[in-house]
């Protein structure tokens, strides 16, 4: 039987470093692709997994990754747009290059990597895309609303998309974690931040301080993995997982309450501890 191959994005940490190592781990051929492998730790240990130097916002890069990766293992299975990036913060303190970057990397990067394997996928009659998108794609968090705006675009044009594909037998697969333990909180994020402007400071100082609570508690990028290995061999035209019992949770209560009410049990949850 012929070992499937996957291609990851943004697999140097995180999630999708824990995702190429758990498939290596199932017998799968792993193109773990980032932006500077020759920096690249943790690896050494599996046989399966070869890396490569692809940045999503460069569609030469790209290209030529799918190109070689097709020509070391024959084809590509599935395709994982894992690369991310999060700016945070009060959106007034936003920057104009802040904003176009999180969009440059979440949805014009994802769009960027689908378009260069779709015609691949049409050729086979088969393949399987897998975004990593963010329950926070079908609901709202203070100091998110960027990040927001990327995840939701990301379902939208993935719902949107499936129809297209199915035709060739292409799948669609949104992953959607809660709250993981990654460097999201710590390396990986940037901050919106303007010195002068001090009205938001109080607010948020405490929504800022009760999100990282929530992050104490969270599971790690293992249980992400494993959901991405669920929707790779998933046959069915299933188009999103929750990738957490707490992103199970949020989007059962979402889906159940009235808007007003949902965003009350936010408010409750995030502003706890701000007087209004």
């Amino acid at each position: 039987m012929n070992k499937k191959t996957i291609l990851i994005t943004g697999a140097s940490t995180g999630i999708g470093k824990t995702t190429a190592q758990y498939f290596a781990e199932q017998g799968w051929n792993v193109a773990a692709t980032m932006r500077t492998p020759e920096k690249a730790t943790g690896f050494e240990a599996f046989t399966g997994i070869k890396l490569y130097q692809l940045d999503v916002t460069d569609e030469q890069s790209i290209a030529r990754a799918i190109d070689s990766v097709i020509k070391d293992f024959g084809k590509i299975d599935v395709l994982v747009n894992n690369a991310g990036y999060g700016a945070v913060g009060v959106f007034e303190k936003a920057t104009k290059e802040q904003i176009q970057k999180q969009f440059d990397t979440n949805v014009f990067g994802v769009m960027n990597v689908t378009r260069h394997i779709l015609p691949h996928f049409r050729a086979n009659g088969a393949g399987t895309l897998i975004n990593v998108s963010s329950m926070g794609g079908r609901l709202t968090f203070p100091l998110y609303s960027v990040y927001h705006a990327t995840k939701w675009a990301l379902e939208g044009w993935a719902e949107s998309l499936q129809f297209e594909v199915r035709q060739f037998g292409i799948r669609i697969k949104n992953i959607e974690p809660g709250a993981i333990k990654t460097d999201f909180m710590g390396r990986s994020m940037d901050v919106f931040s303007k010195p002068d402007l001090i009205a938001y400071d109080t607010y948020e100082a405490i929504a800022t301080k009760n999100t990282e609570e929530s992050y104490k508690s969270a599971p790690d990028s293992a249980v992400v993995a494993k959901t991405i290995f669920k929707a790779a061999n998933d046959s069915s035209y299933q188009l999103r997982y929750p990738a957490s019992g707490q992103a199970s949770l949020f989007l059962f209560l979402r889906r159940l309450l009235p808007l007003g009410i949902f965003n009350g049990l936010v408010r409750l949850a995030v502003e706890k501890g701000f007087k209004n």
